[in-house]
């Protein structure tokens, strides 16, 4: 037996608000989360610009736990994301009498979360520090001295992709299926594709599904920029990125996280929950192409959504909207157009489509997630986000990417793309419930 998946919660931190109406309310004015980077001096980098999740404060209480200490920057939104989820999908509040009366082993946890961020501060430090100037090299020796005395065992450990997975089944008292990819760009609408398989198949009531990441560091910055990634338009950063558009030159490097609470039906249905959509298809394929590209005619990508529109038994013709994955680089926005044509047809210019990167940046492992929110709300309020910043058509992209304005909509049958480096590609189909 199959059964039928639900969504009852959701939440995100990311960088126009910490909680879902703010941001939602943000997205749909056109407003930029992109601002000059503030959690480090990168004024000598290509890139000094970033949507940074601004004026966060920690939760008092999350900060004070001796369980989440040291807990890296994504594993803070992970946690606060999650809270806001479960306390929309009604769920029994932690330590309470009815959360003790859940069975923790029908909870289960996937996660698309990224690394933590190194401890870049003391690394630097200590190297400084044990640079010899007459010999011209580093004291590897009294570096390590000087290291271990600095070093914290727990948070060197928080650096590992898996460790938000642990703090949230610590929190919710998750012990079901409990995992995390970490496909590049698409992790997190892998997760939530699978953790909707695990549900479907009877291994689990309830999923909390989502993703997590903050790369805006040194390391992570200068990575993108050596692979001429990022947009370098420093005057113009709200401007920078510009998805399907003409001067289109690079993608805006995000954090945050997003987290959905995701329902066998008939769990859902006992206990009253409120049904705030449903996941009815999901598609996941690999381009063997190449490490940090797709394949130029989107073969991988067609593949995902066809086996997505598959999955969920539809056709083109039934979906109201496509969510890209709409980097604002010059190879994935027209292999994406061209993927939609090809499994679209005829009908790849009557879908419209837009990229929320343009103003929320690209959150990396959490996009996927993200995006799979503003799908839940598009589908809640009948409106679809715009793609900011379009101005100049590219003949190569010539769809209908609902330009720099909302736009109101009759949307039941959503479809969002997510599309990684090395060629991993994976799409939902996200629908409005009916008993």
């Amino acid at each position: 037996m199959r059964h039928r998946v639900v969504i009852t919660g959701v939440g995100w931190v990311t960088p126009l608000g910490h909680d879902v109406e703010t941001a939602w309310r943000r997205l749909l004015a056109g407003e930029s989360g992109v601002a000059p980077i503030r959690n480090f001096d990168a004024r000598s980098f290509p890139t000094t610009f970033a949507a940074e999740v601004k004026d966060y404060r920690i939760p008092p209480d999350i900060a004070a736990s001796a369980k989440h200490k040291n807990i890296s920057r994504a594993t803070y939104f992970a946690l606060d994301a999650a809270r806001q989820a479960w306390r929309q999908a009604q769920l029994p509040a932690p330590g309470s009498a009815e959360h003790q009366q859940l069975n923790p082993y029908e909870i289960g946890i996937y996660l698309g979360s990224g690394e933590g961020s190194l401890d870049f501060a003391a690394f630097t430090r200590t190297a400084i520090g044990n640079w010899n100037r007459e010999a011209g090299q580093l004291d590897m020796p009294g570096w390590g001295r000087e290291a271990l005395k600095s070093f914290e065992a727990l948070r060197e450990i928080e650096q590992e992709p898996a460790l938000p997975i642990n703090h949230l089944s610590l929190e919710f008292n998750a012990r079901g299926p409990a995992l995390n990819c970490l496909t590049a760009c698409a992790a997190s609408t892998q997760a939530l594709g699978e953790a909707t398989e695990i549900i479907r198949r009877g291994d689990a009531n309830i999923m909390i599904s989502g993703g997590a990441h903050s790369m805006i560091h040194p390391f992570g910055v200068t990575g993108f920029n050596r692979l001429t990634a990022l947009s370098t338009l420093n005057d113009q950063p709200q401007r920078a990125c510009r998805p399907f558009d003409a001067t289109r030159s690079g993608f805006v490097i995000g954090e945050g996280a997003g987290v959905l609470i995701l329902e066998n039906l008939a769990h859902a249905v006992k206990r009253g929950a409120t049904i705030l959509a449903e996941v009815v298809g999901y598609g996941s394929s690999a381009d063997a192409y190449r490490v940090t590209d797709q394949h130029p005619e989107g073969r991988g990508a067609v593949m995902a959504i066809n086996e997505a529109l598959k999955d969920a038994g539809l056709t083109p013709a039934d979906i109201d909207y496509i969510n890209a994955h709409g980097t604002g680089t010059k190879e994935n926005d027209s292999t994406e157009t061209h993927a939609i044509k090809a499994a679209f047809g005829e009908y790849a210019s009557k879908v419209p489509i837009s990229s929320i990167k343009s103003m929320m940046g690209h959150l990396i492992a959490a996009a996927g997630a993200v995006e799979a929110i503003t799908c839940v709300l598009t589908l809640r309020d009948q409106i679809l986000p715009p793609t900011a910043n379009y101005s100049v058509p590219d003949p190569e992209c010539d769809l209908d990417y609902v330009p720099n304005k909302p736009r109101p909509a009759e949307v039941d049958a959503v479809l969002s793309n997510s599309f990684g480096f090395g060629g991993q590609n994976d799409t939902l189909i996200i629908k409005q419930y009916k008993a």
